[in-house]
């Protein structure tokens, strides 16, 4: 079981020269066993918060810490990448540009902090690909080259890969983007069911709003002044946040049913 933990974050990034700080004082957790969903309008600095939680950029200042119950907390700016990359696996909303690779390659991909990126498999991870091939429900789709699949099958053999890494922590930036509807569903219902099970510490980024607050364990509301709102669905529309999220003109949010209504 693992926890992230955010003490005091600062994000942002240089632009000519110049530091630019997306948002400040960010103090929240993510517990392993839920599924844990950011929401935010665009340009509030989602993307920003997930790079730097991904180790891709650093903080402006601040920390963020990896907790487990049998070892002291760990700041992620004193992991090795090779450390790195067997604690936090992450899946992007950019498709993979591969070609004449199949599922099942692909997928042993997430061997590579183990094996070295063109290692060979050895029969232990030969079953490790099978077992999450298995627990995705992407059995039938192990012989297909990858170029061939549609959007909603090319995302689980990407979350099937970061399975087969073996971290505790998987992030994921708008894992449901160009998903039809019942794919977008689908592709959460088993994010959440991984979450629980697997007792995986799962956070993605989704403009998929009532899908979020549907099967969302926990939320994160990123709002201007670096406001950052963490609690249960029930919790934040009881606080307002979502409230002031969503709700526009012809558009309202009920803070009882969780549900939004758009007026004709």
């Amino acid at each position: 079981m693992q926890t992230v933990v955010l003490q005091a974050l600062s994000i942002g990034y240089l632009a000519k020269g110049n530091q630019k700080v997306v948002a400040s004082g960010l103090c929240a957790s993510i517990e392993s066993g839920k599924l844990t969903c950011l929401l935010g309008q665009n340009g509030i600095g989602k993307s920003t918060l997930l790079r730097t939680l991904s180790a891709f950029q650093p903080p402006l200042s601040g920390e963020i810490l990896l907790n487990t119950p049998s070892a002291e907390r760990q700041s992620l700016t004193s992991l090795s990448d090779r450390e790195l990359s067997r604690l936090i696996g992450v899946v992007l909303t950019e498709k993979p540009d591969v070609q004449n690779l199949t599922a099942r390659e692909m997928v042993g991909m997430g061997r590579s902090p183990y094996t070295g990126f063109w290692g060979t498999l050895t029969d232990d991870d030969q079953k490790i690909v099978d077992d999450v091939l298995r627990l995705v429900g992407i059995e039938a789709l192990q012989d297909r080259m990858v170029q061939t699949l549609s959007d909603g099958e090319r995302q689980k053999v990407m979350i099937a890969k970061a399975l087969a890494q073996q971290t505790p922590v998987i992030y994921l930036d708008e894992p449901t983007a160009f998903l039809d509807f019942p794919s977008k569903v689908e592709i959460m219902q088993l994010l959440r069911r991984l979450a629980i099970e697997e007792e995986k510490t799962i956070f993605l980024s989704t403009h998929d709003v009532e899908l979020a607050l549907q099967l969302a364990d926990s939320i994160w509301l990123m709002e201007p002044e670096s406001v950052l709102s963490v609690g249960t669905p029930q919790e934040l529309a009881s606080q307002g946040a979502l409230g002031r999220f969503i709700e526009r003109d012809g558009i309202t949010f009920d803070n009882n049913t969780l549900t939004i209504q758009v007026r004709k």
